[in-house]
């Protein structure tokens, strides 16, 4: 595959997990169902859901600028640990979106769960595949 199908496949896997994270919330906050769950602890818990994805946010900056080397032996392992590097981040950075869906069935204002929701989209962002990598 040419350099450019590599990160289009990467964009579009951006676009999937961006729904991923906002559709669960957007599905369950409908929902009339209360969980029982204490909801301050799962506001709690999405805020501490922020956290790991700033560690695997520099693994992904480092296999970024791996791509960066132009020789085409190493060039398919690059891909593939940038791809594995980026999932693993998008992974942690909506988990705190997952919460405030799982929080919102359990009784979490709309604030906090928006609060959780923005803090995964402003991650979701660093995890982006930008245009430089040709």
């Amino acid at each position: 595959m040419s350099r450019s199908e590599q990160r289009d496949g990467l964009t579009r896997v951006w676009w999937t997990w961006l729904a991923l994270c906002v559709l669960p919330w957007i599905l369950l906050s409908s929902l009339d169902v209360n969980l029982g769950l204490p909801a301050i602890a799962i506001f709690i818990t999405g805020l501490f859901a922020l956290f790991p994805s700033l560690k695997a946010f520099s693994a992904f900056k480092r296999a970024l600028f791996a791509m960066q080397e132009r020789d085409r032996a190493g060039e398919k392992a690059r891909w593939a640990n940038l791809q594995r590097t980026q999932l693993l981040g998008l992974y942690w950075a909506t988990l705190p979106a997952w919460l405030a869906a799982l929080g919102s069935i359990s009784g979490l204002g709309g604030v906090a769960c928006l609060l959780l929701i923005f803090g995964s989209l402003m991650t979701l962002l660093l995890y982006r595949i930008p245009r430089q990598v040709l």
